[in-house]
């Protein structure tokens, strides 16, 4: 569709004189033709002529072979020669045709799961951590350098919550498990208790000053450290076991020094302003929410540390683009830090996008919260979909149970709210990571029963079957689809691609017979195509494909 679409652009401009971006789009079903275009309906009122003379002169000044309907679209075929050829050339070259340079020599920072030392990671990480993951591998493929950063809260309420009630119990040598249940009960003290609250409150500005004088021999001070490092290890065997690496984490200790230096330095020059002894910035002024940076007791808040991550990420990578992936309630904070920080760096601003996500639920729609402990643990889902592989089809391959959660995420848009099924993402049928490797797989097979012994290297003179045409037309239409893909930093885009292509290929591999045939060099070389677009897609989504199924 591209090379339609950039011939479509030049003729407009040679005959009109327009920079005109043309829709193009596969044709309906009841129209003889491979794809069309409505340009001349909407270029009508601007060249003041009417769309099916317009369409008329495209179609005389244009490469592909082109037809014409009412009212004015354009409609392009697609011969059986440029099919074949486009094929051959993907077969005999895939990696180069599909190729991309348009990040070529660019920095490019991804942030994103996130998640704060001293409490468990639950399905938002799990689900942030997989499609941050495919992003990043979009960029990767597009030619960039991807640092893929973490940033988590090692200082804060969280942390003291968790001591608090840490230090309240008789515990020799604490766990993760320690950890996780002592921030629900520090969280419920804080809440319900008005002694509790204030201890806790004066905790957090202790810990504080533990991590900026970098002190270690106090009893505090050992307990701390102990829990964060016992996080950190818990995150990396997380995040192994789901094949996802990050390159830096960007504890919140870390930044907010710089964070707490830009804001006092901006408190001068007019940018944020004291409050009742707090420093705010004043969002009302930009259609958006006030919100503290430092608090009464001196302490820097959230606002300030991401304040101070942004510049330190641009110390350490001067990035050409910074994309951070949050959860939606983080939307409308991040829109105050980021038109904060505009108003004395806004060349950072400009290069930072923040992209987010839903929460995701289970089936029946039961909210969760990690404050209360009946939170959804990362752990949980993965267990959850082992079990149903077992059960389903005695498996315990860990490339299925992983593209089955993977693929369950990637195939939504981000930003809503999704569903996710355990049983529905294992099956080996319908829009699930299974049947894409199951068809991947069967592709495999084909190829290996192959005997590769053709009686000429040319291309047969065949007229291509509806079946063929239609899996050839799929597979030349992926490089536009990666374009786009990067472009929006969708992955969902590739995942409902390659289901797309499963299904088309699924109909060939039904209608047309390839061991044994005349025609098996060439519908091979299909199934050899088709091979390779599901592995390259299928690896932007963090998915492998197994050697049996």
């Amino acid at each position: 569709m591209q090379e339609i679409k950039e011939n479509l652009k030049q003729a407009i401009k040679e005959l009109y004189n327009l920079d005109f971006d043309p829709e193009i789009s596969p044709s309906p079903e009841n129209i003889d033709a491979d794809y069309s275009s409505n340009a001349s309906l909407k270029l009508a009122k601007e060249i003041h002529k009417s769309p099916m003379q317009i369409a008329e002169e495209l179609k005389q000044n244009i490469k592909q072979e082109a037809s014409v309907t009412p009212p004015g679209f354009l409609n392009f075929v697609l011969s059986n020669n440029y099919l074949k050829e486009s094929i051959n050339s993907l077969n005999q070259d895939f990696n180069t045709v599909v190729s991309s340079n348009s990040f070529k020599d660019k920095t490019i920072i991804c942030e994103f799961s996130d998640p704060n030392p001293f409490k468990v990671l639950h399905v938002g990480h799990l689900y942030t951590s997989i499609v941050g993951d495919s992003i990043a591998r979009l960029f990767e493929y597009a030619g960039a350098k991807v640092i893929r950063a973490n940033f988590g809260g090692d200082v804060g309420l969280h942390v003291a919550k968790t001591m608090y009630a840490l230090r309240k119990k008789d515990i020799n040598e604490i766990t993760i498990e320690d950890i996780a249940k002592c921030y629900v009960d520090g969280t419920a003290l804080y809440e319900d208790d008005e002694e509790a609250k204030n201890e806790i409150t004066k905790l957090n500005k202790e810990i504080y000053q533990i991590n900026t004088n970098d002190l270690h021999d106090s009893k505090l001070a050992k307990l701390y450290w102990r829990g964060r490092e016992l996080s950190y290890k818990y995150f990396n065997e997380f995040y192994n076991s789901i094949g996802v690496k990050f390159d830096k984490y960007y504890p919140e200790s870390t930044v907010a020094n710089l964070g707490l230096e830009k804001v006092k330095e901006q408190l001068k020059n007019g940018v944020y302003e004291l409050s009742d002894g707090a420093v705010i910035f004043n969002g009302d002024k930009y259609g958006l929410h006030t919100r503290v940076f430092i608090n009464k007791e001196g302490v820097p808040t959230y606002e300030t540390k991401d304040v101070g991550l942004i510049f330190t990420k641009w110390r350490d990578y001067h990035f050409d683009k910074s994309v951070v992936i949050t959860g939606s309630e983080q939307l409308d904070y991040m829109k105050v830090v980021l038109k904060s920080v505009e108003q004395y760096a806004p060349e950072l601003v400009e290069k930072t996008t923040h992209l987010i996500h839903g929460l995701v639920k289970l089936p029946g729609n039961v909210k969760m919260s990690s404050r209360k402990g009946n939170f959804l643990k990362a752990v949980d889902v993965i267990e959850m979909v082992k079990k149903e592989l077992k059960d389903e089809y005695n498996s315990t391959d860990e490339k299925v149970s992983l593209a089955s959660i993977k693929y369950a995420f990637l195939k939504y848009k981000m930003g809503g709210d999704i569903i996710f099924d355990p049983k529905e993402s294992v099956k080996m049928t319908g829009n699930s990571g299974p049947y894409l490797l199951y068809s991947a797989v069967r592709a495999k097979k084909i190829i290996q029963k192959s005997s590769n012994n053709y009686q000429d290297n040319k291309l047969s003179e065949h007229v291509l079957s509806p079946s063929e045409r239609s899996l050839m037309k799929k597979l030349i239409e992926y490089k536009d689809v990666l374009l786009e893909s990067v472009n929006e930093m969708a992955p969902y885009k590739i995942a409902n691609y390659l289901f797309e292509l499963a299904q088309s290929f699924s109909r060939f591999y039904e209608n047309c017979e390839v061991i044994g045939s005349e025609q098996e060099k060439e519908r091979i070389q299909m199934v050899e195509v088709y091979l390779e677009v599901m592995t390259h897609g299928l690896n932007l989504l963090g998915i492998k494909i197994p050697e049996e199924m």
